[in-house]
Formats: C-alpha cells, sequence, structure tokens
C-alpha cells in the first residue's frame, strides 16, 4: 500500500470510529431524555385525556390545544392557533420550527369519537401497564409521543438541524366542511414539507408502521322504477321494478369488482318501497306493500382503494353497470372523493426501513409495514402525495380504539418516543 493509500485508509477510520461514536452518543441522549421525560409524559397524558373533545365539542377541543400550545412555545416553536369556524369545527393547532435543515411535518389530532354526554370520560389506570381512557390512542397518546420525541431531539442537540411543522388538527374524526378549508392547513403544510410523519396509532403493534392507507369515498344509488300492481310485475309494459334493479347494479358492482387487491366497497345502508328517504346522517324511511311494485330504492355506501388510479377504475366501472338498466327502471350512480389514498410508494418504503433501522439500533427490533387492509384513512393521507416520502402509525400503542375500552400499552411510551427522535435526528443528515 502506498503513502497516499495509507493516509486515505488511516482517515476512513478515523471518520468511520468518529461516526460510530457520535452515533452511540446520539443513541444514549435519546433514549435518556425520553425515559427521563416518561413521568411528564404520562401525567400530560392524563391531563388531556381528563378533557372531553369529541369533534362537535369546539371548546373541548381548543381546551386541549391550549395544553399543548405551551408545551410547543417552550421548546422555541412558534404556535398559531388556527380558528375553525369556516369550516364548522373547533380549528387546527400549528407550531413551526427552525430555518434549516430538511422540512418535516408532524401530523396529529386533538379530537375523539367520545361526545360530551359518553359515559367514558376518564383516564383510568387499569395496572401497572396498561390505562384506559377516551382517545388515549386515538390520539392524544400519539401527540404526546410526538412531543417526547421532540423534547428528545432538543436534548440531544439536534433540534436546530430540523425545520418541523406540527398540524395537530381538530376534526380528523369527522371532518368538517367545506373539505377544501378543513384540509387547507394540511395541504399546505404537505406543499412545504419533504417528509411527513403521522403519530397515529396504526394497527396498535409497535412492530408495524403505515407506509399505505386506503382511501375513503362515498357513493350512492337512486333508483326509479314503474308502479304497479305485484301480478304485473316482468310485464312489458311495467318492467322489473326498483329493487330488482338495484340488486342488479349491486351484485353486478360485487362481481365486476370485488376480486380486486385492497379495494373494497360497501352498501351500508339501503330503503326501498313505494316512496323512500335517506337523510345525510344515514336516517332513511321507506314505505311499501307486498302487493305493490317498489317504484324507488335509495343505497349509500362508502369505498376504499389503494392508489387513485384504482379508485378512478372502480368508479367508471360501477358507473356502467348502473347504466345498464332493465326495463322500465332508471339508475343514478354518483360518488364524492373524501379521503385520498396514501400509496406504497418508494420513498415511503426507504422511510420505513430508515424507522425499522432507528428501531433496531435502539434494542427494540425491526419494524414491518402494516397491512393496509388493518390501517384506515387518516390525515396523512392528504399530505402523501406531497411530500417525498411519509409514514404513519407512530403514536401510542394498544387496543380498543373509538370503543369504552380504549386501553393503552404504556410500556411502549419510551419505545415509540425514541424511535420516532432517532429517526428525525438521522434525516437531518439525509
Amino acid at each position: 500500500m502506498n503513502v497516499k493509500a495509507t493516509w486515505l485508509f488511516f482517515l476512513w477510520l478515523v471518520t468511520s470510529a468518529s461516526y460510530a461514536a457520535d452515533e452511540q452518543d446520539l443513541v444514549k441522549h435519546i433514549m435518556a431524555s425520553v425515559t427521563a421525560e416518561k413521568t411528564y409524559g404520562t401525567q400530560l397524558l392524563e391531563r388531556v385525556v381528563n378533557i372531553n373533545s369529541g369533534t362537535d365539542n369546539a371548546a373541548g377541543v381548543k381546551a386541549v390545544a391550549d395544553v399543548f400550545a405551551p408545551e410547543f412555545k417552550a421548546l422555541g416553536f412558534q404556535v398559531t392557533w388556527l380558528d375553525g369556524k369556516s369550516f364548522n369545527r373547533a380549528g387546527h393547532l400549528v407550531a413551526e420550527y427552525g430555518k434549516v435543515g430538511p422540512k418535516l411535518l408532524l401530523i396529529g389530532h386533538l379530537d375523539t369519537v367520545f361526545a360530551q354526554d359518553s359515559e367514558f370520560q376518564r383516564y383510568q389506570p387499569v395496572d401497572e401497564r396498561y390505562v384506559r381512557g377516551p382517545g388515549i390512542t386515538d390520539m392524544k397518546g400519539g401527540d404526546v409521543v410526538m412531543l417526547l420525541a421532540i423534547k428528545a431531539l432538543k436534548a440531544a442537540g439536534v433540534l436546530d438541524r430540523l425545520q418541523l411543522r406540527v398540524v395537530l388538527t381538530g376534526d380528523e374524526e369527522s371532518r368538517g366542511t367545506p373539505m377544501s378549508l378543513a384540509t387547507q392547513a394540511l395541504v399546505e403544510a404537505g406543499d412545504w414539507a419533504d417528509i411527513a410523519l403521522g403519530f397515529e396509532d396504526g394497527d396498535s403493534n409497535p412492530e408495524t408502521a403505515v407506509i399505505a392507507r386506503r382511501s375513503s369515498a362515498n357513493w350512492a344509488l337512486t333508483v326509479q322504477g314503474r308502479p304497479a300492481h305485484s301480478s304485473q310485475i316482468f310485464q312489458p309494459d311495467v318492467g322489473d321494478g326498483a329493487i330488482f334493479e338495484m340488486a342488479r347494479v349491486l351484485n353486478g358492482f360485487r362481481q365486476s369488482l370485488s376480486g380486486q387487491t385492497l379495494l373494497t366497497f360497501n352498501p351500508g345502508v339501503v330503503v326501498a318501497g313505494t316512496d323512500t328517504g335517506l337523510a345525510s346522517d344515514g336516517r332513511g324511511k321507506a314505505f311499501g306493500k307486498a302487493n305493490v311494485i317498489a317504484a324507488e330504492a335509495r343505497v349509500t355506501g362508502d369505498l376504499r382503494a389503494i392508489s387513485a388510479e384504482q379508485q378512478q377504475q372502480a368508479w367508471i366501472a360501477m358507473a356502467k353497470i348502473a347504466a345498464d338498466s332493465l326495463p322500465h327502471t332508471h339508475t343514478t350512480f354518483s360518488y364524492e372523493d373524501r379521503y385520498p389514498p396514501m400509496a406504497p410508494t418508494e420513498g415511503n418504503k426507504r422511510l420505513l426501513a430508515l424507522y425499522s433501522r432507528a428501531s433496531e439500533d435502539l434494542g427494540y427490533g425491526p419494524v414491518r409495514a402494516v397491512d393496509p387492509r388493518k390501517a384506515g384513512a387518516a390525515d396523512i393521507s392528504f399530505v402523501a402525495n406531497h411530500v417525498n416520502m411519509a409514514l404513519d402509525g407512530l403514536g401510542l400503542m394498544g387496543a380498543g380504539g373509538h370503543t369504552d375500552q380504549e386501553t393503552a400499552d404504556m410500556d411502549t411510551l419510551v419505545s415509540l418516543a425514541a424511535r420516532a427522535a432517532l429517526l428525525m435526528a438521522r434525516l437531518a443528515d439525509y
């Protein structure tokens, strides 16, 4: 080996050793910070869980925001409350930090599914490991995980190498209207960011994270038939009636589309008869008689797809099936795109690999992708197509979400905050 080669090899050894030492110090700093903050995080979680913040309880949602706002301010964030009157909700909390480094969007939400009159209102320890409470995993626990991770970044001296924008929405469980205004803060943040991290709880398994979420869309059928005495059904001048036409369309959907991977569609409400009505809240009415051919049928349902292309192809196929009406019937098919899909992009897969490596380096083992069938639509869906990489399901784990048995596994608080912090620290150099 010549002198130059020897020197370069020596320099590589020194640089590698220094990098390894720095990495070990970073891991130690993050673990020490998160561990030291566990009691603080637990107390903060109890405080916000004990505030009812059902989506329609605007004052409660704002009260939870008022707890988190000073926590972010203490870390040097600029904090803004975006009032939600224009989209019929409480509003969103936005916190911003930094002017240099990669742009990271951190997503959480303040609201829960539990109304003000719900009997499930309080933080309730079950044993030394588990705690039950409204919104404890979905997703006030995720908001706390996020905050502990940011505190760990600051303690490790990494925070100033990142640009962070935190968006805590107030209407994730029941989106405000018009949706364009309700999601404006998220979409603008997605346009600004390079990378998006969501702190929902995924499928409540700490060995998984979310790189893909299916869309959430609504569809409807309005069917008209020719009313007559039941004895005349199928006659050339009467036809098949609204109910047989409705059944034809629904079965056509099933036969044509049910075999597509990760595409699902479900007729959730059906009313049919001589006179029908179906309100936007899902309440319906129907009047008819067994010996009268039904004049009307109405159906509402949902559809979930893994990509925008799959969803659009489904709409085209469903519209074509609906249009091929039986004699003397007519079907109108309509749909509404709501939550877009978060497709499993190569960028998302790379981000998961970085997260998995962080988990392994912290001693928590590898992390794999959640089956998209087990991850519903969420706030990150509105920004996933705007950023280079996106990952969700980083929040506090547990079970029983959206029920009065919602329970958090508090043993995951430290591990999840540490993993998120180490991932973000490494993204500073990505």
